[in-house]
């Protein structure tokens, strides 16, 4: 109708409906927007974009059938949906002029998009804030884990040099240096807890001789250190009685209790603000390492002190032991030499007595076959007489039970008794060579030093199987004493060398050595602050060299 063509220039849709509700006028906006002419498909395809009943009549859902029917001018906003399933949003305004219904369609869905796009960005950016908020959170759990992490890293670092040591010195030096570098300063030290202050055992980053035995700390510091707490703070005075410093530094005092004792302060002194609380955290944990660790040492200490104490002590019995073997030894072969001699002295003066009648008696002998046979006889019995009255006197001389104490004595003579009465072990088999210097006095336990030289002649005698030699040589040299005895015997293997002098060792076999001899003239030498050594090389002999210093 032409009436109506000037909705033509709306830019909106247009729809002009009679009483029949039919479709009068349509503009070119309308017929580009919706393909649907028919009216009733139109409302169909038509909704409230909220639904604002509840009722069984599906036209009253359709807001172009209450645009139609509604007796005043509507408004509502609609949607429609298309054959291809597409959403449109429209402002839909209704207008009664006479017997006219005039349908306005204003397209909205850009401005829909635009507002789901808000909502949907207001939705997006609280969800942003949340997640910044739990990045922060995150980042804040990072930063307190790398933390922990370094915390850990460094106290495990202090820990492990720490535990590498027994050393309470040790200890502390690499505490007090992990310390340094840790915290950026540049004097570190340790102060053990006495009374009336703290003595400085351990010194980093300075010479422990510029701080002095003792120091003290103001009122202050020594009421934190007594809380057991960290005293942290800006000041120009080391301790009470330093000189002040040039300028303000960062003193940290970290108390080290063991339970409910204090052992004793690190002091840290840097010239950078310090005192956050993970560095706190770091002190107090290596505080307690430290502890335990100098009371783990101080352990140590005491334990290795009791151990060495037992060592010495059994050492001591074992000496006592030889001493007092060697004592009854000695003790038993006087008694038994004094009642040898007394026994031997009897007969022997019986056979003097009669040597001496028979030597008178053979000038009255007239025959001289006779008298010379008797004569021979006489002779031989007046030389195996002195040969036992002199072996009696040497034994005697050897046990010396009445000579004890120390005398003036010639060890070449000495030597030659105690040749005497091993004659049965050389006789006939080995050649005894005597390379004797000349030698002053020597004041001495000759009885001991015969025992010494018995014993080591024996030996030699018994390594050699067959026949050989046995060198003496004795010397005069700066005040000492030396003798020499070689053999040309067997020899000692190098492994048994260092051993041959331990009580109870032995090369020999079974039931003839019991590995005292030797452990008991290494205590008679050192009885005369001597000592004996030995050289041996096996099927060449062996040479043990005696050095006594005569002072």
């Amino acid at each position: 109708m032409k009436k109506f063509d000037f909705f033509r220039q709306f830019r909106d849709a247009v729809l002009v409906i009679n009483k029949k509700n039919e479709i009068v006028y349509k503009n070119h906006t309308f017929k580009r927007w919706f393909k649907d002419t028919n009216l009733k498909k139109l409302s169909h395809n038509s909704g409230f974009e909220i639904c604002p009943l509840n009722s069984e009549n599906i036209e009253i859902y359709s807001p172009v059938y209450h645009a139609i029917t509604s007796a005043e001018d509507f408004f509502a906003r609609i949607s429609y949906q298309t054959e291809l399933n597409r959403i449109y949003y429209y402002d839909l305004q209704s207008v009664k002029k006479g017997s006219y219904t005039i349908l306005f369609f204003t397209d909205v869905s850009a401005q829909n998009r635009l507002n789901d796009v808000y909502k949907q960005n207001e939705k997006l950016n609280e969800k942003c804030k949340k997640l910044i908020v739990e990045n922060e959170d995150l980042q804040k759990i990072k930063q307190k884990a790398q933390s922990q992490a370094i915390r850990i890293a460094l106290i495990n670092k202090v820990s492990n040099n720490i535990r590498e040591s027994f050393d309470i010195s040790q200890i502390l030096l690499s505490a007090l240096k992990e310390l340094s570098m840790m915290f950026n300063a540049y004097k570190v030290y340790y102060a053990k807890s006495e009374r009336g202050g703290f003595a400085v055992q351990e010194v980093y980053g300075a010479k422990k001789s510029t701080m002095p035995d003792k120091i003290k700390f103001d009122d202050k510091t020594c009421e934190t250190i007594d809380r057991k707490e960290i005293a942290v703070n800006n000041s120009l005075i080391e301790y009470i009685g330093a000189k002040p410093l040039k300028q303000s530094v960062m003193r940290i005092v970290v108390p080290v209790h063991h339970a409910q004792k204090l052992m004793g302060v690190i002091v840290l002194l840097s010239r950078q603000k310090r005192g956050s609380e993970e560095e706190i955290e770091i002190l107090e944990a290596v505080s307690t390492q430290l502890s335990n660790a100098v009371i783990r040492a101080e352990l140590y200490r005491k334990n290795i002190q009791t151990v060495n104490e037992l060592k010495n002590t059994l050492k001591e019995l074992k000496e006592t032991q030889i001493q007092l073997i060697n004592s009854e030894k000695m003790a038993s072969l006087g008694q038994l030499v004094a009642g040898v001699a007394h026994e031997i002295n009897t007969p022997v003066a019986s056979i003097k007595s009669n040597n001496a009648i028979v030597s008178k008696l053979l000038d009255n002998i007239k025959d001289e076959e006779l008298k010379e046979m008797l004569t021979d006889i006489n002779t031989i019995d007046k030389e195996a007489v002195n040969r036992i009255s002199n072996i009696v006197t040497s034994l005697k001389k050897f046990v010396r039970l009445d000579e004890a104490e120390l005398q003036e004595a010639d060890i070449n003579k000495e030597l030659d008794l105690t040749l005497e009465l091993i004659r049965h072990e050389t006789k006939n088999r080995i050649e005894i060579i005597k390379n004797y210097g000349e030698i002053p006095m020597v004041r001495c336990f000759p009885n001991l030093l015969n025992q010494v030289f018995t014993n080591i002649l024996v030996n030699a005698c018994q390594a050699i199987e067959d026949k050989g030699t046995i060198t003496i040589t004795t010397d005069f040299s700066e005040n000492n004493l030396i003798v020499k005895i070689k053999d040309t015997g067997r020899g000692i293997p190098s492994n048994q060398l260092d051993k041959i002098f331990t009580a109870g060792f032995t090369t020999k076999s079974l039931g003839v050595g019991t590995g005292m001899g030797l452990a008991i003239c290494t205590k008679i030498i050192e009885k005369h602050n001597g000592k004996i050594i030995v050289n041996s090389e096996v099927g060449r002999g062996s040479e043990f060299i005696i050095t006594i210093c005569s002072k």
